[in-house]
């Protein structure tokens, strides 16, 4: 090919990989500008003022220890639903991961509404709650239910793939030796699937920490007792910018923390 013949080749390379480039750039755009502006507007006030408020600490405070109650408990219940859906074979397997998925998709007022409607004063199982003196709506353990709900098929589905890449002959290696399934699984998958377990779990922690829509509907928004970081964001709108601004920019830096994690993770389960 002449000299002339392969410039063009090079240019019209060049042309075609624009068509790649361009629609990349946009939707880049549109990820980062905001993001930035975020920052950009938050360094315009006084961050550590507001950040470190009466009201943001007791929002930050609560939103850390309920994300975490709600981690241990779908790592708790998680961890053997994940385990059985990855290892066993049994009728309605399907119709079982379709429920489990299905607040993954579900709009966060609907998980909300469903938690009202069943656990509610006035709900299907209210009357059997308050007669064990139980009262579940516009409470801290409220906010708990709501952050499980939504973020615990998290947990399941990272630690449900994390058990199903583990080599099914080490399975029947292991109960040859005469393993029974509670040692299988101590000293063969949990230690083989540790690093999808992790993930799950940061996975679970960073969703229960984002949750909004379902916790307004199930447990409100009370200062002190159901506010939490997103909710004392949205209530900034309206009675100080400062606050929501600074909350906001603590959840972005914590999550691209926790990305961050769970990207090197990920690159040591490959290597």
């Amino acid at each position: 090919m002449s000299a002339l013949g392969r410039f063009v080749q090079r240019l019209a390379s060049r042309k075609a990989n624009w068509l790649f480039i361009l629609p990349s750039l946009v939707l880049l755009g549109l990820l980062g500008l905001p993001l930035l502006a975020l920052i950009w507007k938050a360094a315009g006030q006084d961050f550590f003022a507001y950040a470190l408020s009466p009201s943001a600490l007791s929002a930050l405070r609560l939103s850390l220890l309920t994300s975490t109650i709600s981690t241990a408990l779908a790592v708790a219940a998680g961890m053997p639903l994940a385990y059985i859906l990855a290892r066993w074979h049994f009728w309605g397997k399907s119709a079982l991961e379709l429920l489990v998925d299905l607040p993954v998709v579900l709009p966060p007022s609907a998980a909300g509404l469903a938690l009202l409607v069943a656990f509610g004063r006035s709900g299907v199982f209210g009357p059997e709650l308050s007669a064990l003196g139980i009262s579940l709506p516009f409470t801290t353990a409220a906010v708990v239910f709501a952050q499980t709900f939504v973020a615990a098929p998290l947990f399941v589905r990272s630690a449900k793939t994390g058990f199903s890449e583990i080599d099914q002959q080490l399975e029947e290696a292991a109960f040859a030796e005469g393993a029974d399934e509670i040692q299988l699984f101590r000293h063969v998958m949990f230690p083989l699937a540790w690093r999808s377990l992790l993930t799950g779990s940061i996975l679970t922690w960073t969703r229960a920490l984002g949750e909004f829509g379902a916790t307004i509907l199930f447990a409100g928004n009370l200062e002190g007792k159901t506010q939490t970081m997103p909710l004392a964001i949205y209530l900034g709108l309206e009675r100080g910018l400062g606050v929501a601004l600074a909350l906001s920019v603590v959840l972005v830096v914590v999550s691209v923390i926790l990305l961050g994690v769970i990207r090197r993770l990920e690159r040591q389960n490959k290597s």
